[in-house]
């Protein structure tokens, strides 16, 4: 049976691959690496450890993951990158490892498609089904959260969270939280309306995207406080349970929303 790791491919005694791996020429994959069934990981690709890659994700040429977090106070200390399941990462892409003044991990959930040059930097956290577009950027700290599309060259200041279903304008720079089902476009980005066509894509009845448009208006039409405005859409979850993704994403929001 031929061998899927190409022979001029470079893979540490120390790391672990699952048989059916595929390696592509001149790879390089260090110590402390995972990567489980069914994941094919191209030319020219660095993989530095500890970091885990889950089943069936496709990995393009040159790019490099679980390498050491920019960040001045790291100093070498045992954290993590995690990818999870079926996941396309494109050419070029830089995800980092986690520090430990957070969380330690880096992590990318499942099925999402991250194009090319895309940059996930220490401790962000990405959700399942996202797509990042070719050149966004994540500073340290992002969550971005399920079905979260990231226009390309879309920048997102650290710390910032990232609502389900939002979608971002091309060149878009995030300084504050997105909530759920908003796109927003800009520097500084400001809201414009919320996903209607991606939702429809996702199933979303056309009453639920009638509420969710009720509860837009709410939050940033009406000329509501903050406070009045998270009041009001907690009492809408009632005829519309959709509305609570928006109204937990509220609750606990530190940095503000955009506005």
């Amino acid at each position: 049976m031929q061998s899927l790791i190409h022979p001029t491919a470079i893979i540490d005694p120390k790391a672990e691959l699952d048989s059916s791996v595929e390696v592509g020429p001149f790879t390089t994959i260090g110590a402390g690496v995972r990567i489980d069934a069914g994941t094919k990981v191209g030319s020219h690709v660095v993989i530095e450890g500890p970091t885990t890659i889950g089943k069936h994700n496709e990995i393009f040429q040159f790019s490099s993951l679980g390498a050491k977090p920019q960040d001045k106070k790291f100093k070498d200390e045992p954290t993590l990158l995690e990818i999870g399941d079926h996941n396309t990462i494109r050419e070029f892409c830089t995800f980092n490892r986690g520090t430990i003044q957070d969380k330690g991990t880096t992590k990318i959930g499942d099925h999402n498609w991250i194009m090319a040059y895309v940059h996930i930097a220490h401790d962000c956290i990405v959700g399942n089904h996202t797509i990042m577009a070719n050149n966004s950027s994540l500073a340290g700290h992002v969550t971005i959260y399920d079905y979260a599309i990231l226009g390309g060259f879309t920048l997102v200041h650290q710390f910032c969270q990232i609502g389900e279903h939002i979608i971002t304008a091309v060149g878009s720079v995030v300084f504050k939280d997105i909530p759920p089902y908003v796109t927003a476009a800009g520097y500084d980005a400001q809201p414009h309306g919320i996903n209607a066509e991606g939702l429809k894509r996702r199933g979303y009845s056309a009453e639920a995207i009638q509420q969710i448009k009720r509860a837009y208006k709410v939050l940033y039409r009406q000329g509501l406080s903050f406070e009045e405005a998270k009041v009001a859409l907690a009492a809408m979850e009632q005829s519309c349970p959709e509305i609570g993704l928006m109204t937990r994403f509220l609750a606990q929001t530190t940095r503000g929303i955009v506005r």
